[in-house]
């Protein structure tokens, strides 16, 4: 062969060769990298809510990156402050899809925010992973992209309203945000007394990121209720609960998960006994499970030693996350991790248990009632 066809040869091959690669580039993922991206509260009224989320996750993915990763490749989050507002959530959705180039979306905190995110990632095909939310519209109809590793809100208020009703309590009242998470949290309560032949005796709302409680607290006051569900965030919970007891409530108080349990029972302090909280991971106290004492351990040697039930929400939808990573293997992209997800049929952490199908994208049913003590700590 001339020299001038082997030139030839070699940049043909060359070109071929930097095609190929460029064909088989996924956004997020290098040699020795994947990119993960989260949009969560970091300042206001909710930010508690995503510096625990993030902190419980990190501890898990440093954890992992110590050890040398994911098929040979660390594992870096890249999160952005929302203040618990969707067009801000939407925006960095935006940003960490389009501009920073994530391979997935991990752990987003709230209902409002990812629910403005979906159409984003969803027409962008990113999967979407472990949201600190239990809102039924990132469930049913299923979306592809969507892994929740935690149970409903569905589930949180029918394990809550069973519980009233069979103890006796009929007179129930709502007090919820007005916003796509308190309306989810509000229609888990109406279809759990529904199927028990009941309604709210009285409903009352507060806005997203506010703690005026004035009209609420006038409105539950009337009713007189025996006990009220709170679907709302930790501030605006506690502003009623405070507000309620000087007006001379004797009303029980029951939360869900994301009103953020230690951060309510710190800005309840004396008032907090006798709170009541639906949970969906396992108390992050116990030495029971395998998974909380690994939790445990791995947030001691970060320097951490301060527990929340949210940071181990993170640290298990990390552990999730990283399962999936494992099982995509090394030659990873965006379907492959889907589709190892779905083949997620039982994963058994120690205390927590997660199975994903292809029809049913919805890890947990995971539901216990904890209450808060006269010292402040949460027994079941």
């Amino acid at each position: 062969m001339r020299l001038a066809d082997r030139i030839r040869t070699i940049i043909a091959g060359a070109i071929l060769g930097f095609s190929a690669t460029a064909a088989q580039a996924v956004d997020g993922v290098t040699d020795d990298r994947i990119l993960l991206g989260q949009s969560a509260a970091f300042s206001g009224p909710a930010q508690a809510l995503g510096k625990e989320m993030l902190q419980g996750a990190k501890v898990y993915f440093d954890g992992v990156n110590a050890r040398g990763g994911v098929h040979g490749r660390r594992i870096d989050v890249t999160s952005l402050d929302d203040g618990y507002e969707p067009d801000r959530a939407a925006a960095n959705t935006r940003s960490l899809i389009e501009e920073r180039k994530v391979f997935a979306l991990f752990g987003y905190v709230g209902t409002p925010t990812s629910l403005a995110a979906m159409p984003i990632f969803s027409a962008a095909k990113v999967p979407f992973v472990g949201a600190f939310t239990g809102a039924e519209a990132l469930r049913n109809p299923l979306n592809r992209q969507i892994f929740n590793v935690r149970a409903s809100y569905f589930d949180e208020t029918e394990r809550i309203v069973e519980h009233l009703v069979t103890t006796g309590v009929n007179r129930i009242a709502v007090f919820y945000q007005n916003d796509s998470y308190g309306k989810a949290g509000l229609t888990g309560v109406e279809r759990a007394m529904k199927k028990r032949g009941l309604e709210p005796i009285a409903k009352a709302t507060v806005e997203r990121n506010s703690v005026d409680v004035a009209a609420a607290v006038e409105t539950l006051s009337a009713a007189a209720p025996d006990a009220i569900i709170q679907i709302s965030a930790y501030s605006s919970c506690a502003a009623l609960i405070k507000e309620m007891r000087k007006a001379g409530s004797i009303s029980m108080f029951f939360n869900v998960s994301f009103v953020g349990s230690r951060a309510l029972s710190e800005a309840l302090d004396t008032e907090a006994r006798g709170v009541v909280i639906s949970q969906v991971v396992p108390l992050p106290w116990s030495g029971v499970d395998h998974v909380v004492r690994d939790y445990q351990s791995q947030m001691q040697a970060a320097g951490f030693s301060q527990f929340s039930f949210t940071s181990l929400e993170g640290f298990i939808a990390a552990k999730v996350m990283v399962e999936g990573l494992q099982r995509a293997g090394r030659n990873l992209n965006r379907g492959r991790l889907i589709e190892a997800f779905e083949s997620m049929s039982s994963f058994d952490m120690g205390g927590f248990k997660v199975a994903f199908t292809p029809e049913n994208h919805n890890g947990s049913g995971l539901v216990d009632l904890t209450i808060i003590s006269r010292e402040g700590s949460f027994i079941h």
